[in-house]
């Protein structure tokens, strides 16, 4: 029995996360003594459908800057935060962000620290966050950082700087390449993938979704070689869902990302993105 006292604020925390039901997520919480993303998995063995957003994110205004070189070979995403919209919405804050991507981007700044140590006009990008700070009387801070390079990167701005793409690919710039970059980063953007196809995820998730899918399949009543071919079968359709070159293109839902790519280029793919959002 959990000796956690589990709060409605809690519970209400779950549901917004997941949209499950009030009674569901706070027996998922009991079961789970607490723990939020267990609660998450609990819930998932249970049959249910979760919203797609597992976390709780600290930023909940600002925005995403995404900026590549002119050559397309690095890319960086920038998110720099808020503590309200009206400040977020601010060109000179949008500005401001920009200055800092630009900065990231020609230093090659290897994390936020160093982002932060890096020079900007007579300063550091640590000490203009300070002067920022100062003038708007408002907490700002750089959140996260992103960077990505190879053949050919894409950056991608979507929904009034509230999210940031990079996509890299296997083949050089060109206008065909870098028109293909942008459609699969606004896939990404809308979609969300986990990763770019299931041999890219990571061996933790893999274990857990296989585990989640073993229990939803004996739950029904499953057992042995069965259970475990439908529980397969499950975790192949989650990923054909949930990485990015399965995926059927938004824009032709005909085929897939990866179809789609090819269908550009032979041999074309993704060797990687990153993804940022805001709330």
């Amino acid at each position: 029995m959990s000796t956690v006292t589990i709060s409605a604020a809690d519970v209400n925390k779950l549901r917004q996360q997941t949209g499950a039901g009030m009674m569901d997520c706070r027996k998922a919480l009991v079961e789970s003594n607490g723990d939020f993303e267990n609660a998450i998995d609990y819930l998932r063995k249970k049959g249910q459908k979760v919203a797609a957003n597992r976390s709780d994110r600290e930023a909940k205004e600002g925005v995403v800057i995404a900026k590549a070189t002119a050559d397309n070979k690095h890319g960086i995403l920038v998110q720099l935060s808020s503590e309200t919209d009206f400040v977020a919405k601010n060109e000179d804050f949008i500005a401001f962000a920009q200055q800092i991507a630009d900065t990231a981007l020609a230093t090659r700044a290897a994390n936020v620290e160093d982002l932060k140590a890096a020079k900007m006009d007579n300063a550091t990008v640590g000490e203009k966050l300070l002067e920022v700070v100062a003038k708007i009387g408002e907490k700002i801070d750089i959140v996260r950082y992103e960077q990505v390079s190879g053949e050919c990167v894409v950056p991608y701005i979507h929904s009034g700087y509230r999210i940031g793409v990079l996509v890299g690919m296997n083949q050089a710039a060109s206008d065909a390449i870098t028109t293909a970059g942008r459609d699969v980063a606004m896939q990404i953007a809308a979609m969300n993938p986990l990763a770019v196809d299931a041999d890219n995820v990571p061996a933790d998730l893999l274990a857990r979704e296989k585990a989640i899918a073993v229990e939803q399949v004996m739950a029904e009543g499953k057992t042995g070689d069965m259970a475990e071919k439908i529980a397969m079968g499950k975790l192949n359709k989650f990923f054909k869902e949930n990485t990015l070159l399965p995926q059927a293109f938004v824009k032709d839902n005909s085929k897939t990302v990866g179809d789609y790519l090819k269908s550009v280029s032979g041999g074309l793919t993704v060797t990687t993105f990153k993804r940022l959002m805001v709330g």
